[in-house]
Order: structure tokens, then sequence, then C-alpha cells
């Protein structure tokens, strides 16, 4: 019975290689950058955040492995839809305002992101940096107060 439930499960893990997602693994060519306040600013965003929020995602090998390539690719097309620097001014929604607050509250880069990039876990220096720069560069949400 183990044998049977163990070729099936092997079985299964091979016919869903077959199953794409989307648009998988596509990165569109970059067609407007933000002017950044600074070179340390956009070597900290490249570091921490573009693999998501740009078109210069950096694709690793277990993106190519279903059922964790489903899960990338979603959080990749996510992250652009919400936050694309390579599509700056021309994509309508572009929450950059958003991003130092998003990054202070802790909510980016994700938990899970950081594990398995640990160049993306900032010291708090670098975080302190990177606050100011996301801020002189994208400017800060306004409250609705």
């Amino acid at each position: 019975m183990k044998t049977k439930f163990l070729i099936v499960m092997v079985l299964i893990a091979l016919a869903i290689q077959f199953v794409p997602y989307g648009k998988e693994h596509q990165n569109p060519p970059v067609l407007a950058q933000p002017e950044w306040d600074s070179p340390k600013t956009k070597e900290i965003f490249t570091r921490a955040c573009a693999d998501c929020h740009s078109n210069e995602t950096k694709w690793p090998f277990y993106s190519k492995i279903a059922p964790i390539s489903w899960l990338v690719q979603y959080d990749v097309d996510e992250g652009r839809e919400h936050f694309n620097v390579s599509m700056w001014g021309i994509q309508k929604k572009n929450d950059g305002d958003e991003a130092k607050e998003e990054f202070e509250e802790g909510e980016m880069p994700p938990w899970f992101y950081v594990i398995a990039h640990p160049e993306a876990k900032l010291t708090p220096l670098e975080s302190e940096i990177f606050m100011k720069g996301l801020v002189n560069t994208f400017g800060e949400e306004e409250d609705d107060d």
C-alpha cells in the first residue's frame, strides 16, 4: 500500500511539472526607471526588492520546479502589478509612495523571501538609509485623515 501511494505521489509530482502558471519566467523590457535619489538607494532596492518589483527578476533554480514555480511566479506578478520600477511613469498603478511604509512595517520584503535570499536582509543602518532614500525617490504616502 505504501509503495502504491509513493508511486502515485511521484507521478503527480512529475505531472505537475507540465502545468504552467501564466506567463512564466518572463522579464519584459525595462521601459522607464525612477530617478533614484542616490546610487545607494538603488543598490539596496536592487538587492532587497527588484526580483519582484522590476522587470529584472533573477529566476532561481527552484522557480522552475512546480508547485514552487507557481508561487514564485504569483509573487512576481503581484509585485510588478503594484510597484514596478521598470515601468515607472508608464504603469497606471505604481505605489511608490507606499514603499517606505511597507518596508517600515516589515511587510516588505516578505519573510519567506528573506529566507531564500539572505542578501535581502538589511542591517539597521541600511534600513534607515533605505527608508530615507525611498521617501526621497518616491515621496511619502499621504494620510487620508
